[in-house]
């Protein structure tokens, strides 16, 4: 590679990942605390304030956003920053809802900004047969000639969504894992996302090279934070792998 990725932690599922010249920032929550609702009588507590705000992070060549139907994944300053944007990447129902500049993306349907291609892949927002309360989601993949492959899982769940993923990946240099074992009221409190331990047999199924967890602290239904993470990866012997960022802190994965 002849460049490597720069990754800037926002908070909760909000992550800036520089590479290639373009910049791209994943599921936009800016909202201060407080409470925030998804829809109409199911309101979702955050518990921080993100580590920078938007008019620190600025402008971006696109939004990769996973979903637009919940409040954790774009708050109401969230979405006054996709409304401003560039370019919104999201699932076609999704973008339906959105408007704007947001395009839909289908799974394994791709789009290349400058030298980075975009391909959408598939995410499962909590256990099988999720979909139809969950809605849609997706995750992404972006590689270029000469760049890192960079993964970012969304809100998924699903551990045989991961194995399928990973056969089509020939290397894997940074999984952006959206973590956190996220639990409601639905499905009598299944893991709408990964928990700390899936994410570390996600590690080891996509041979990825580094992992970034974000979604795992900033909201009160996530059930598990960044220590449970790190205890899960240090079980699985992957603590190498791993970079556990602090709101507003960056690093640069090579």
């Amino acid at each position: 590679m002849a460049d490597g990725v720069k990754v800037t932690y926002v908070g909760g599922p909000t992550v800036l990942l520089e590479l290639g010249g373009k910049r791209f920032l994943t599921d936009p929550t800016f909202s201060p605390a407080g409470v925030h609702e998804t829809t109409p009588g199911r309101p979702l507590t955050k518990t921080e304030d993100p580590g920078l705000s938007a008019a620190e992070v600025g402008p971006v060549d696109a939004v990769l956003l996973s979903h637009d139907q919940h409040a954790d994944n774009l708050d109401p300053d969230g979405r006054r920053y996709v409304g401003e944007a560039l370019l919104t990447l999201t699932t076609p129902s999704g973008a339906r809802r959105l408007g704007g500049t947001a395009q839909g993306l289908a799974p394994w349907h791709q789009l290349h900004i400058g030298p980075v291609a975009v391909t959408a892949v598939p995410a499962q927002h909590g256990p099988a047969g999720s979909e139809e309360l969950t809605g849609e989601v997706i995750g992404f993949v972006l590689t270029g000639k000469d760049l890192p492959t960079v993964y970012v899982s969304g809100d998924n769940a699903s551990l045989d969504v991961v194995r399928d993923i990973s056969r089509r990946l020939r290397r894997l240099d940074l999984a952006v894992l959206f973590a956190g074992a996220a639990r409601t009221s639905l499905f009598e409190g299944a893991p709408l996302t990964l928990t700390s331990e899936d994410a570390a047999e996600a590690a080891h199924a996509l041979r990825a090279r580094n992992i970034v967890p974000v979604h795992t602290r900033g909201w009160a239904h996530f059930s598990e934070g960044p220590d449970e993470v790190r205890k899960a990866f240090a079980g699985a012997g992957l603590s190498d792998r791993l970079h556990v960022l602090e709101p507003g802190e960056s690093t640069v994965i090579r």
